[in-house]
């Protein structure tokens, strides 16, 4: 795992962003046994990261495009056997995987990922016995907003001064409730985010419980603006994702909200950003807090954290392409 005090920032995103990432093995006296967590990072020049054996890994990636980034969190499934080994091999796999102009893009080569690795992890044991991770993703294409693909109850938050707002949804069975109709906004809301519970409807590799709640498919399973309930269809799983100037994008696995109220406890992250912290202070300070004033219940679990912040050089709201004139006019369009 990474030491206590390490957080990895030496990434090029600049001038259009700051990101930094850390993955440990969990906070407190309580610990698991390995970190089966993984991230991935490229950034402008083609640098990539991930984690491989728990340490991390660095490499260039040939051909890879000046201005394109990706960033990724995955969590392993360790209760269905391998979830170390699930999460490093699809991490290997997205950096190996070349850079997406378009959502239409990166859905089909993910998809396609998908079932290539889920062949590989087949078993005698069936659909049930395939390891899976959490994948919440952004692509970072020199040209437009980020592009996000979202599978399994990792999560992506929007940061600002006052609230710590949820940009996916988790594919737990609250979310299969809910899509049929038998779960309403408010019980959702308590189910998801007023309460932690360790299930999950739907992971890379694993496959989903949203065709069919009573079995196990192969394929994954979308939820596009067309099936998720009107609360949540702003939500979709594999959208174009704007980004505010002057708020701060997480990516984290529920390690970071695994206790007995995680709503009342992601609350106070926005007092996190007081003084504008660049995203290596931020990252640090999320650690900070799970180990200097844990809440209520915090059960043992890894924690991976990763912190994008745009760096506004403009006057409207949206962050501008990699590729922009930066000294051009900052009057809004």
């Amino acid at each position: 795992m990474l030491p206590m005090s390490s957080t990895l920032a030496d990434f090029r995103f600049a001038p259009w962003f700051d990101v930094a990432v850390a993955s440990r093995v969990g906070a407190g006296p309580a610990l698991r046994a390995e970190n089966q967590d993984n991230f991935v990072v490229i950034d402008f020049d083609g640098r990539g990261c991930r984690l491989q054996d728990q340490q991390p890994f660095h490499e260039s990636i040939h051909g890879w495009p000046v201005g394109h980034g990706r960033l990724a969190v995955l969590d392993g499934m360790g209760g269905h056997g391998h979830g170390r080994e699930a999460a490093e091999a699809l991490a290997s796999a997205l950096l190996a995987m070349p850079a997406c102009a378009t959502l239409d893009e990166l859905s089909a080569r993910l998809d396609a990922l998908h079932t290539d690795l889920q062949q590989r992890f087949a078993s005698g044991g069936g659909a049930a016995a395939r390891p899976g991770t959490t994948l919440t993703l952004l692509e970072l294409p020199p040209q437009g907003a980020p592009l996000l693909y979202h599978v399994g109850d990792s999560r992506l938050y929007e940061l600002d001064a006052t609230r710590a707002t949820p940009l996916s949804v988790d594919h737990v069975p609250a979310t299969v409730a809910a899509l049929a109709g038998r779960l309403g906004e408010a019980d959702w809301q308590r189910q998801v985010h007023g309460r932690h519970a360790p299930q999950i409807a739907q992971a890379f590799i694993l496959g989903n419980a949203f065709a069919d709640p009573a079995r196990l498919s192969d394929p994954l399973f979308a939820l596009t603006p067309e099936i998720l309930p009107c609360w949540l269809a702003h939500l979709a799983d594999r959208r174009s994702l704007p980004l505010r100037a002057g708020a701060v994008y997480l990516l984290a696995t529920d390690g970071f909200w695994s206790c007995t109220q995680p709503d009342a406890f992601v609350a106070q992250w926005p007092a996190l950003l007081h003084g504008e912290p660049d995203a290596a202070t931020l990252v640090e300070r999320l650690f900070g807090q799970l180990e200097n004033d844990p809440p209520a219940g915090l059960q043992p679990d890894n924690l991976t954290a990763l912190v994008l912040r745009p760096l506004a050089r403009h006057a409207d709201e949206t962050v501008l392409p990699v590729d922009a004139d930066p000294t051009a006019s900052q009057a809004a369009p």
